[in-house]
């Protein structure tokens, strides 16, 4: 896997369209959620992502979009979190969320965190130290909550679940999508 954690401004437009199309192929088409993807929020993100075998049709294995926040709402946002249905299951999640948590700490340190999620992925995100604040409330008529979290410094988040099996490492997971 090739990780990128780029400005919109960075981005190549087939990076651009990977992205979109991994975003629609789960929201709109897996998870039958009908919406404007690009809905004007991705030009003041940082976007993480992972790519893997370019000549795929789909090569992009997991994402995650940053929106800073600003003076009325100073929360940074994680949002569009996803991962291929190829990679789940096996760690992907976890690698994107602690880059993410790197990202906001480098570029944000001391600002909260803010993730709105489906209620089963809630042990998930507790696992990094978010905690549930609203919800739940039905969003495209499933159970969602919001967690935040504070930004703390230490050792990576989720040491104490990863573990050797055959000579690999091996992280205890749920899926994402």
């Amino acid at each position: 896997m090739n990780w990128k954690t780029l400005e919109f401004e960075q981005l190549t437009a087939r990076e651009i369209y990977l992205i979109l199309r991994a975003r629609s192929a789960v929201f709109v088409v897996e998870q039958s959620h009908v919406y404007l993807d690009a809905d004007g929020h991705d030009e003041r993100a940082l976007h993480v992502f992972a790519v893997e075998d370019m000549s795929r049709p789909m090569p992009v294995v997991a994402y995650a979009r940053i929106q800073p926040g600003d003076l009325e709402d100073p929360e940074v946002v994680i949002d569009k979190v996803l991962t291929s249905p190829v990679r789940r299951g096996d760690g992907t999640a976890e690698m994107l969320i602690e880059r993410v948590l790197a990202a906001i700490s480098e570029r944000w340190p001391g600002r909260v965190m803010r993730v709105t999620a489906p209620v089963r992925l809630k042990s998930f995100y507790e696992q990094f130290g978010f905690r549930k604040t609203e919800g739940p409330f039905l969003e495209h008529g499933v159970p969602f909550i919001g967690l935040t979290r504070q930004q703390r410094g230490g050792p990576a988040l989720f040491n104490g679940l990863r573990r050797e099996r055959a000579g690999l490492v091996v992280v205890n997971t749920f899926e994402l999508l």
